[in-house]
């Protein structure tokens, strides 16, 4: 009985739960640039533009490429 619970609450909050971008490197979020749900592309794009300051040369040439593909 206790392990159905607790299985339904783990469904329950994954369901429920908001992508927390600030977990994802770098290079996650960039690869997922253009496969955000709707419903999160504002928090998205907020964390996104926070990092760019701090990418490596590397990271800011993928951003630079996906974000030009985003564009087309």
């Amino acid at each position: 009985m206790i392990k159905s619970v607790f299985i339904l609450l783990m469904l329950f909050s994954t369901i429920f739960a908001k992508t927390d971008f600030s977990e994802m490197s770098n290079q996650e979020l960039i690869a997922i640039m253009g496969y955000v749900k709707q419903n999160d592309q504002r928090s998205f794009n907020k964390e996104l533009k926070s990092r760019i300051p701090t990418m490596s040369q590397k990271e800011k040439k993928e951003y630079k490429k996906n974000k030009k593909r985003l564009n087309k």
